[in-house]
């Protein structure tokens, strides 16, 4: 039987007002002409937008009061993330929540490092050894005398990241160490390319360089587990806006293309797709905002895992078929770099790669909902 939190969906009056204003800002500040003029810039984001979200406190939004974050949980960012993906926003505010909340999660005592991202400084995640969100990741080592060696690939906005905590191993346990990007040398970060232009990534050699911080113990494991369900669920949060983006392009395609004499929005065979595009995108949504009722400052529930796997499974599947589906309803202008289809579809492509797809996370839920 499922408990009231199983069904659990509030969304606060702080969220709503969240969300109004996260969407009034991307319409004001990132219009399509916007993104689409930083999509081959070195950093895929204007650095006047990304001060006025941290002048806005979106970079502390999920910390504590005590460390100058706003103190409205990680629930509260949900909505932020959710007008960024309708806007096609490529920012470090997903890459700096995340170390925000493995550090914050692994050793809340880390004040200094909580601080300088509240200040909007940028702080990433450096996990992955290769491209498998489920194994180990801890092929980077710490040796005898302190020093790190190894790689990590693909990691978020690792260009612009002020640190970096890697996820690491001392004598086989897992560890976090926080590595200052100026004891980087130039030639240790490797820009990756990426199909989805808003977003950036590269591989980063750590190899020779000594932490300025390590965090050991129990703590690491869950909080490592619990950071990676969280980037399911944001990640979620953007495509589930990202697919109402597509959703309201291709209607507004449909009402105004003719074709033969008629509206296309007019045959059914166009009919049919854009209304499941409409019922999954409102699917997706409703397991994304369950997920930001569920998870919470403590250690993630059996429930509150669900809910992200959920949340992330849905959420793809919406972005896939959404984007697909505007590249071929545009016709021969859908496949072109002038129309906007090919961003949804590009950015569909990133998401379900990111933090496990949909049946990296089917997989999982599966044991989790149908073992004894």
């Amino acid at each position: 039987m499922s408990s009231l939190e199983n069904v659990a969906i509030r969304i606060t009056e702080e969220q709503g007002m969240l969300l109004d204003v996260a969407r009034g800002f991307v319409r004001d500040q990132a219009p399509i002409e916007a993104v689409r003029a930083q999509l081959e810039s070195e950093s895929g984001f204007d650095s006047t937008v990304w001060q006025a979200m941290v002048d806005m406190g979106w970079s502390g939004i999920a910390l504590p009061d005590a460390v100058g974050g706003a103190g409205m949980g990680v629930g509260s960012a949900v909505p932020v993330f959710e007008a960024l993906g309708g806007g096609l926003l490529g920012t470090p505010l997903l890459s700096a929540t995340l170390a925000g909340q493995l550090i914050w999660r692994a050793a809340g005592d880390a004040a200094k490092w909580l601080s300088r991202l509240c200040s909007g400084s940028v702080g990433t995640v450096a996990i992955l050894d290769a491209g498998d969100w489920g194994a180990a990741n801890t092929g980077v080592t710490l040796d005898g005398q302190g020093c790190l060696s190894g790689t990590k690939r693909f990691v978020a906005d690792a260009g612009v990241a002020d640190f970096f905590v890697v996820v690491a191993s001392d004598q086989g346990s897992p560890i976090l160490a926080l590595v200052e990007r100026s004891d980087l040398q130039d030639s240790a970060i490797a820009a990756n390319v990426l199909i989805d232009l808003t977003k950036r990534a590269a591989n980063v050699d750590f190899t020779g360089v000594t932490p300025t911080m390590v965090i050991k113990g129990e703590t690491v494991v869950t909080a490592l587990r619990d950071t990676q369900l969280l980037g399911a669920l944001l990640i979620a949060a953007e495509s589930t806006g990202a697919a109402a983006r597509c959703l309201n392009s291709i209607t507004e395609y449909l009402k105004t293309r003719k074709q033969f004499g008629k509206l296309i929005g007019s045959y059914q065979a166009l009919k049919h797709p854009t209304v499941d595009i409409y019922v999954g995108m409102e699917n997706a949504r409703a397991f994304v905002y369950h997920g930001a009722t569920v998870v919470g400052e403590e250690a993630l529930s059996r429930d509150a895992e669900i809910a992200c796997r959920m949340a992330k499974v849905a959420a793809d599947d919406v972005i896939v078929f959404a984007g697909d589906r505007s590249v071929q309803f545009h016709g021969g202008f859908g496949f072109t770099w002038e129309c906007d289809s090919t961003l949804f579809i590009r950015r569909a492509q990133w998401a379900q790669q990111m933090y496990g797809g949909a049946i990296h996370h089917r997989k999982r839920l599966a044991s989790l909902l149908l073992d004894p």
